[in-house]
């Protein structure tokens, strides 16, 4: 097992983050949201930024103005601004929310209900404009414009925009396929983790992994990590540019984690690879193998990840 970053202070990874660049990932858990700060491999430190139990997490960057993390609660939609010592969040919405991903500048949301729901901020503490898209049977992932469910994958798409004013009036979800859909990936090629397997969307949906697959996540530029059958798997960019087959099982290794723990979310940031335990254990890889970090948290429902500098 490698060893933990006990070895390093925290004061040494503040010094190595301001060099090196820094993203803090968010962490979604029971007890609330975790911030922790990463510079490439190195782990710094990690502070509970939120006491409300959260159910799934997501950061929608801006062009202009920080960052936004949001994350879904029982009670709404909490929206807060990236970086700073402090993260105040202001309640967005007010129903429940089971999942929350970001598309086309603004929040993709999924209610207790099935409903989703397109939500625009311009920031915190501003009005918020609310755009109902469709509904699904059990939501449970959202992903850019995918969204994962219990009947299926669901894609945001303009639609005619006939009777539609403005461009947000014109979005549909349009039902493209599978069942059982746990999570979704939605950056680059579509990948589907269901009850049956992963799948890529090739001409229809391919099938990547036989088995349950419990968790998906890719960066766009052909890295992508999945759990299927309780193994942590990886997907490496140049075997994307190998063919039609680039995405089936001969694509994918198992990952050497240091920890022997159930991984239950996953994320990217620039140039790295996070995974989180559900016992608690964010690891990180930068491309010279996984170190990790237990943060202290369990219950955990999802990660985001957040350019601070």
């Amino acid at each position: 097992m490698a060893p933990a970053e006990d070895d390093i202070s925290i004061e040494e990874k503040r010094v190595y983050a301001g060099t090196a660049g820094r993203t803090d990932a968010y962490v979604a858990t029971g007890s609330g949201v975790v911030r922790v700060a990463l510079s490439a491999d190195k782990v710094g430190a990690f502070d509970m930024v939120a006491r409300e139990s959260a159910r799934d997490v997501a950061v929608l960057p801006r062009d202009r103005g920080a960052d936004l993390v949001g994350f879904a609660t029982v009670e709404g939609l909490r929206v807060g601004r990236v970086g700073g010592d402090e993260l105040d969040f202001d309640r967005v919405t007010s129903d429940s929310v089971v999942a929350v991903g970001v598309h086309d500048d603004a929040f993709l949301v999924a209610g207790e209900e099935g409903g989703i729901d397109r939500i625009a901020v311009d920031d915190v503490g501003s009005d918020p404009e609310t755009t109902r898209v469709g509904s699904v049977s059990e939501p449970r992932a959202i992903d850019g414009p995918l969204v994962a469910a219990a009947d299926g994958v669901y894609r945001v798409a303009e639609g005619d925009g006939a009777a539609a004013t403005d461009a947000s009036a014109a979005r549909a979800l349009t039902a493209v396929g599978l069942d059982d859909a746990r999570d979704i990936a939605g950056a680059g090629m579509p990948l589907a983790a269901t009850a049956s397997g992963l799948y890529w969307l090739g001409n229809g949906w391919m099938t990547a992994l036989e088995g349950v697959a419990e968790a998906v996540a890719a960066d766009g530029d052909g890295h992508a990590m999945t759990v299927v059958e309780g193994e942590l798997l990886v997907h490496a960019a140049d075997a994307s540019a190998s063919g039609t087959d680039a995405w089936d099982d001969e694509t994918w290794r198992p990952a050497d984690l240091p920890v022997d723990e159930e991984t239950v979310a996953l994320g990217y940031g620039p140039g790295i690879s996070v995974a989180v335990t559900a016992a608690g254990t964010l690891c990180v890889d930068a491309g010279d193998g996984w170190r990790h970090q237990v943060v202290g948290v369990r219950d955990v429902e999802g990660v985001a990840l957040a350019v601070v500098e």
